[in-house]
């Protein structure tokens, strides 16, 4: 692997792509309207975290936000929790998807393992919308009333959302790859009216009949009133198991030409979603979202950090049960075009995705870091097989891309090539930390602080500091925040999940440095860190110095603390296919921990595992294995059905019995 120095500057736009951002046009327009200049991005973000009610403002007339009501005030307490947003207003979030919109032009592209690759207008996603949302009138659907969906990343996933949401109901989906146990435990919880399912789906080539899982989902749902069924997998899928039953296209045979999209505005804090976290470690948090939180954080970050003009092919490879679903979706909101694909992302080859992208003639190609690092460590080079012209931005979440990901994307994807790694959650539907087109890019950072989130990173003492690796946190209100979890009225578990470590402040659960530039970096999970002698470092540093080895597949560290205030560090490496761990390996993996981190981080010990388990989405098991070495009850620290290959774990529970 080629080795680069964190913080290396790798591009910078031109003048033109400068002065055609959207971000551009924006500070245009605040000096204009508002007789605001700002010389940079830098001075821009000062602005709109310590003037966060003007800034806010602004962004609702900046994108014309239809409200049935005027706002009498933007924001109604600075405090956290409780801040609540536009209070008087009332919106709609379909409503905003379908303004203004020319209804011949492709608003969504989309293919799978099992389907081709499709276009579907304006006018189609509008009439199959205005259609399905009257079979959930008839069917009884009311604002409030929630709709979940157990199925792909596919195009009726998204016509059903926008269909749930034009009637002030609350969405909520889950992937077909989820366990069982896992959709119940999250379905259970908000207690659906409406269930929408497929029969099953392909990946990697290889067929999953979900249409059992589906019966057992239904029969563990006693709120259900009606259930919508998808032949997906098997178009002649039998649905006769499952009980008061329609078919999709039965739900879609409404009349919708004669018909029209009707919208229920709802207070602007109401529900749009329910997110749930990985559940990893116990029954997920069912995380709601408000209508016009999300709307707002969406406009802004899609319109000015990824940059999405209406000419525009924005794509994302996530499935439903991620919230990177929910952002792409949010890409309608800029007019632009979206593209869906459902499969496994590394067949029949690792160059399928690379493929999609000369074929859609994609311009912003979002993915995670383990993809980025597979295609590199894999020896593949898009730019010698693809044509890659329309490509402009390349996003990059999930984990901490090292600076080696992006020279890869540099040296065999484009050269120039807009870079946009970002970081956020699930708990917020976005990412704090981004990119803006009209910043510089270095190696191994993230360009800059959103705009309206006021992160900092905070030491043990809860001081900011730049240049200091501490906690990130969130130090003012921000619109996209859990209006409250499903099932929590006192608050309490809110409270517990970002509250407890600063009263009154967002502790995300992130490890953060803000350099002197006002670029970002991300050390991973704060709870995971290793601390050695006092010293703590991330476990992404670790990461990246351990796959400098070519014979290294993936790795997890954990830090185990003992009682005589020692630690124990095991390092468990799963190598590639043929290779054993040798001598000369763990000598040589000592030796980039030592030169890339420090000689107190080489590890305790290092061991050979088959493959490490991980979370659907593609995470890293670091906590719940580290409480697995520590003795805690598995039943109690992880929930099996949130993991890829639950029998992975056994490797570990056997570690703690028979190592430890």
């Amino acid at each position: 692997m080629k080795q680069i120095r964190e913080g290396t500057l790798l591009w910078k736009p031109n003048e033109k792509r400068k002065a055609q951002s959207n971000i551009q046009a924006y500070i245009t327009w605040l000096h204009t309207h508002k007789g605001l200049s700002f010389p940079d991005y830098h001075s821009l973000w000062e602005w709109s975290v310590n003037e966060v009610e003007l800034f806010w403002e602004s962004i609702w007339e900046y994108f014309s936000i239809q409200s049935k009501k005027p706002y009498q005030s933007v924001l109604s307490s600075h405090s956290m929790p409780g801040a609540s947003w536009f209070p008087e207003a009332t919106v709609n979030y379909t409503e905003h998807i379908f303004r203004n919109r020319d209804w011949n032009k492709t608003a969504i592209l989309h293919s799978s393992e099992l389907r081709e690759n499709r276009k579907i207008t304006w006018g189609k996603l509008h009439q199959d919308t205005i259609s399905l949302q009257h079979t959930l009138l008839e069917l009884g659907v009311e604002k409030g009333d929630r709709v979940v969906a157990y199925i792909p990343n596919i195009y009726e996933a998204v016509v059903a959302f926008l269909a749930t949401a034009s009637l002030g109901a609350i969405w909520s989906s889950a992937s077909p790859d989820f366990g069982t146990q896992s959709v119940i435990d999250r379905f259970q919880q908000i207690e659906p009216k409406i269930f929408i399912t497929v029969d099953g789906y392909m990946y990697g080539g290889k067929a999953f009949p979900r249409l059992s899982t589906a019966k057992t989902i239904q029969e563990s749902l006693p709120s259900l009133k009606t259930t919508i069924t998808i032949p997906y997998l098997n178009q002649e899928a039998d649905f006769s198991a499952l009980t008061q039953s329609i078919t999709w296209q039965d739900a879609l045979q409404q009349q919708s030409e004669k018909r029209t999209l009707s919208y229920v505005h709802v207070a602007f804090n109401d529900p749009l979603w329910i997110l749930f976290s990985s559940g990893t470690t116990g029954k997920p948090k069912a995380i709601v979202q408000s209508q016009g939180g999300i709307l707002l954080e969406h406009l802004k970050a899609l319109t000015f950090h990824l940059d999405l003009h209406e000419d525009d092919r924005f794509f994302w490879f996530t499935t439903t049960g991620w919230m990177m679903w929910n952002f792409l979706v949010g890409g309608l909101l800029t007019g632009s075009t979206i593209v869906l694909y459902d499969g496994n992302p590394a067949y029949p080859s690792q160059t399928t995705l690379w493929q999609l992208a000369e074929e859609t003639k994609l311009t912003v190609f979002g993915t995670s870091a383990s993809y980025i690092t597979a295609c590199m460590k894999g020896n593949i080079d898009p730019k010698s097989t693809f044509d890659l012209s329309s490509l402009k931005c390349i996003g990059s979440t999930g984990s901490p891309l090292p600076p080696e990901g992006f020279q890869w994307c540099y040296d065999h994807v484009k050269e120039d090539l807009w870079i946009a790694s970002a970081s956020g959650g699930t708990d917020v539907c976005t990412a704090f930390i981004l990119g803006i087109p009209t910043l510089p890019v270095y190696a191994g950072e993230l360009q800059c602080r959103g705009l309206g989130a006021r992160i900092e990173s905070y030491t043990d003492n809860g001081e900011p500091k730049i240049d200091h690796v501490g906690e990130l946190v969130l130090t003012a209100p921000f619109p996209s925040m859990p209006i409250y979890f499903w099932n929590d009225p006192e608050g309490t578990r809110l409270q517990e999940s970002y509250f407890d470590m600063f009263p009154g402040i967002w502790r995300h659960g992130d490890y953060l440095k803000i350099t002197e530039r006002g670029t970002c970096i991300i050390y991973g999970r704060s709870d995971a860190t290793i601390n050695r002698g006092g010293i703590r470092i991330g476990t992404s540093e670790i990461y990246r110095a351990v796959d400098h080895i070519k014979e290294i597949e993936d790795s997890l560290i954990v830090d185990i603390p003992k009682e005589d205030g020692d630690s124990f560090v095991p390092l468990f490496v799963q190598l590639k296919y043929g290779n054993s761990l040798t001598e000369q390996i763990e000598k040589e993996i000592k030796e980039q921990i030592r030169k890339h981190c420090s000689p107190r981080h080489v590890p305790t010990a290092i061991y050979h595992v088959p493959a490490l388990p991980k979370t659907l989405n593609g995470k890293k098991l670091e906590v719940p294995i580290k409480k697995i070495l520590m003795g805690h009850d598995i039943n109690k620290v992880v929930n099996k059905d949130s993991i890829n290959d639950p029998t992975l774990l056994n490797y570990f529970i056997d570690f703690a019995k028979t190592s430890l």
